[in-house]
């Protein structure tokens, strides 16, 4: 996915819903020292993009691009230089796409992506603060990742730019850093490399088990099921899970459950019983209790905001 060139160094995308963002200081940069004039005006930019099912062609631009998959899943196809890659997208999915990489995407279904971009000035700032020589640090590309700390970033990101509230300048730059700062450390040329999964779920299981939960985000399905996706025991399934998906299992459903229940209220078709059932609440108090707890209104409210 292509970031646009808009005005200014956030494009955000302006929803009605409203949503917490991460608090800072759980999501705090290394570079806490960093001088935020250098990240410019146009250093980071950020909007929701939607791709009608097809081939969608992008020419490689003078940004890094950082696209996390947002909403169900969708089968896509992508080639990215001499590198292709196939499979299934599911929410929280990341691409990370080099500057000036041209890119192919075919999508079997309609697809929505939060796009990050990332200037060469803001990423070579934040080499030098790391005390790396910037034209030595090349971005990798990298096709469906998962990573919860660029994960959370990312939704901290969004719940902004769905926030009709004010916020500031600083909260969002030091986010942007943090993308940067990811990037750079884990990303690029420089990176270390680790053997080890660090306690994490080898992301070709997890993404099994993250399709399996999208694709049954209505049944009341089990622990036992899902560890058996997995191919772990029940008691290993948590505690991997946790660590890959930074939530446990139950928190990561509901969040799926409220955030599929909200894109059905802004389609209008659903009564809100009907979708509580749809999403696989018990009933539509249940529903309404974690879309309160979650987005901090009631299901009525939110669908007369999305009209």
């Amino acid at each position: 996915m292509q970031e646009s060139a808009p005005q200014g160094v956030f494009s955000l995308c302006t929803m009605s819903a409203r949503s917490t963002a991460v608090p800072i200081d759980k999501i705090r940069s290394p570079l806490w020292h960093f001088p935020f004039d250098r990240l410019g005006e146009q250093g980071f930019r950020m909007r929701l993009v939607s791709d009608p099912p097809g081939i969608a062609r992008y020419p490689g631009g003078p940004n890094t691009v950082v696209s996390v998959h947002v909403g169900p899943s969708s089968y896509i196809r992508c080639r990215r230089g001499d590198d292709s890659h196939c499979g299934t997208a599911v929410h929280g999915d990341i691409d990370i796409m080099p500057a000036g990489m041209p890119s192919v995407w075919e999508l079997r279904e309609a697809d929505m992506a939060l796009v990050l971009g990332l200037s060469p000035a803001l990423l070579d700032a934040v080499a030098e603060e790391l005390d790396l020589d910037p034209r030595r640090v090349e971005i990798r590309n990298r096709f469906q990742i998962r990573d919860p700390q660029l994960e959370n970033i990312s939704w901290a990101l969004k719940a902004q730019a769905e926030s009709d509230q004010p916020c500031e300048r600083l909260y969002l730059d030091s986010l942007a850093v943090s993308v940067a700062v990811r990037l750079v450390t884990c990303y690029s040329s420089v990176a270390e490399r680790s053997e080890k999964q660090n306690g994490r779920m080898p992301d070709r299981r997890l993404r099994q088990v993250l399709s399996y939960i999208e694709d049954n985000i209505a049944r009341d399905v089990s622990l036992a099921e899902l560890a058996a996706v997995a191919g772990l025991s029940v008691s290993h399934f948590k505690s991997l899970f946790r660590a890959s998906v930074g939530l446990p299992v139950h928190q990561y459903l509901i969040r799926r459950r409220v955030e599929r229940a909200k894109t059905l209220l802004g389609e209008r078709r659903l009564s809100i019983a009907a979708i509580a059932l749809e999403t696989g609440f018990s009933h539509q108090s249940h529903f309404a209790r974690h879309m309160r707890l979650l987005l901090g209104v009631s299901p009525k409210a939110l669908r007369d905001m999305l009209r």
